[in-house]
């Protein structure tokens, strides 16, 4: 039986920007077991401090990771890669592929960071169905992007689905759409593999790539564990020395 522990080091946040394109601030999950320290999902370059700050609180310290698991390729969730010296990287083969025969464009992938992970010896292509790690398998959810994966943590009496942006968010989960994805049907056949996943033992947890982890109630429908935590400090007078706080975590419907 494996048993590890999971941190969540970045929560992740389920928001635009409305003139500055998309947050980037995706979750970021600390497994610590089976001699291994493993990061699934990396951040952005937003990211280095507070992860950073995270690591330290946990007295983990970068050369000490084993193992850097991504999800997809995008650049949120992928970049600091770099910052792991020792680790393994694993990533889909598939998702590996199309990214690195991807031209520059208008898009969320990092090229150069993709071109270094296409050479680099460090590594390891997982396929779906793959068990890579004691007690993680991989499994194909395509559609946010054509080679993302999901990965299964069988962590003893449940289990644990990091569904980096195959499912984002709490509202994708139950609309079953994907608001950023190359192939609609494709997202809406992965969000219905993830609920079956999810729902095949009481207990099972899901940690999505925007958003709080969440259980499910009694009557089936998920439910954030947790508070969020989002905020914005702002300098918008002629001193340096005042700023504001803008809370993210308040409802505005439109």
């Amino acid at each position: 039986m494996h048993r590890y522990q999971v941190d969540v080091l970045i929560q992740g946040f389920p928001g635009r920007s409305i003139c500055h394109g998309g947050l980037g601030w995706s979750t970021v999950t600390l497994i610590r077991g089976e001699g291994r320290t493993i990061l699934l999902d990396v951040g952005a370059f937003g990211m280095r401090k507070p992860l950073e700050r995270r690591l330290q609180e946990l007295s983990v310290d970068p050369s000490e990771v084993s193992d850097v698991v991504l999800t997809h390729a995008h650049y949120d969730h992928i970049v600091n890669f770099t910052l792991f010296p020792k680790a393994k990287i694993w990533i889909g083969q598939t998702e590996l592929e199309w990214a690195k025969a991807q031209p520059p464009g208008f898009d969320p992938l990092p090229e150069l960071y993709v071109q270094e992970l296409a050479r680099s010896a460090r590594v390891e292509m997982v396929s779906s169905g793959q068990e890579f790690i004691p007690g993680m398998v991989a499994h194909s959810v395509p559609g946010h992007t054509p080679g993302h994966l999901l990965f299964v943590l069988n962590n003893g009496d449940h289990d644990i689905l990091f569904t980096g942006d195959a499912a984002k968010n709490r509202g994708e989960l139950l609309s079953r759409k994907v608001i950023d994805t190359d192939d609609a049907m494709e997202s809406a056949r992965s969000i219905e593999l993830i609920w079956g996943f999810w729902t095949k033992r009481p207990g099972n947890l899901l940690i999505p790539g925007h958003d709080l982890t969440m259980t499910l109630d009694e009557q089936g429908q998920p439910c954030h564990l947790g508070a969020r935590a989002a905020g914005i400090r702002v300098w918008f007078t002629e001193s340096i020395e005042h700023s504001d706080v803008i809370d993210l975590t308040t409802v505005h419907s439109h």
